[in-house]
């Protein structure tokens, strides 16, 4: 089934070798939206997922959808160069999408740490003659090579979109992860802005901690954080309105409402910021 992307990833200027012993988080997040780019191991675990709170596939639409309101409204106020670090299996319209409709000169820098994505980049580097797309193989938890390569198209003197979107909770303390985040913020100047949705237990604990578990077992560390943790990332910036909130709630009126999303709750957080 995934000799073609094997091929791909395999020709590249260095193996890249494919885990499926384990899920993968961008991997399941595709298959909650229904595309066919994972493995056995990675529906299996959604499964699990799905009997603890069938509404996940509803979430990760709502994160999705979140991400193409968060980037039509910085293109929209002037910002023309885009960080996305935990891109995901290619799912239409893509960032550069929506950026590059608002701004067609808009650049953009995908970055991700699964090889079945770059096995996909291809498909997320068809923008626009006046913009720039590229796509870079690499880990949030190093985001001096995430810079380095990101220097590359973007120009780090000039404003840059941060973009986080459903990847920091699996990014747990003990890794750093507001320190990531702190890093990378560091590197772009005033009138940068930061992008993040995070998921958090606040809503369902109980269903949350059976999450988290079965997750660990098979490897995948799930950090929930809660509404003090997540706006902790958002410390010396300037939240744009309406602030910290559940993500379908966040500047509805700039795209059309995922079905289901007001039906229960939607266990996450979204914000955007600006680097004053």
């Amino acid at each position: 089934m995934f000799s073609d992307l094997m091929e791909l990833v395999m020709t590249g200027p260095r193996p890249v070798e494919i885990d499926t012993s384990k899920p993968h988080p961008a991997r399941m997040y595709d298959w909650y939206l229904g595309g066919k780019d994972n493995y056995p191991v990675d529906e299996a675990m959604g499964r699990q997922m799905l009997v603890l709170d069938p509404r996940v596939p509803v979430m990760a639409r709502v994160n999705r959808a979140f991400m193409q309101r968060a980037t039509r409204w910085l293109a929209e106020h002037g910002v023309r160069q885009f960080l996305d670090i935990g891109t995901g299996i290619p799912t239409e319209p893509n960032l550069h999408q929506i950026a590059q409709r608002v701004a067609p000169d808009a650049r953009v820098v995908y970055c991700d740490n699964d090889p079945i994505v770059l096995a996909h980049a291809g498909a997320l580097l068809r923008g626009t003659d006046a913009g720039a797309t590229e796509y870079l193989q690499a880990d949030v938890r190093d985001p001096d090579a995430i810079l380095e390569g990101a220097r590359k198209v973007l120009d780090l003197s000039r404003p840059v979109a941060l973009s986080l979107v459903a990847l920091l909770h699996f990014v747990p303390d003990d890794d750093g992860a507001h320190e990531l985040v702190g890093r990378l913020l560091s590197a772009l100047p005033s009138g940068s802005h930061l992008v993040i949705t995070h998921a958090t237990a606040d809503f369902t604990p109980e269903e949350s901690a059976a999450a988290t578990e079965k997750l660990r077992a098979a490897g995948v560390t799930l950090a929930l954080r809660s509404r003090e943790e997540f706006t902790r990332f958002f410390d010396g910036l300037d939240l744009v309105e309406p602030g910290v909130e559940v993500p379908h709630r966040w500047h509805p009126e700039l795209g059309d409402p995922v079905p289901g999303q007001e039906e229960g709750v939607i266990p996450g957080y979204g914000a955007v910021a600006r680097k004053p």
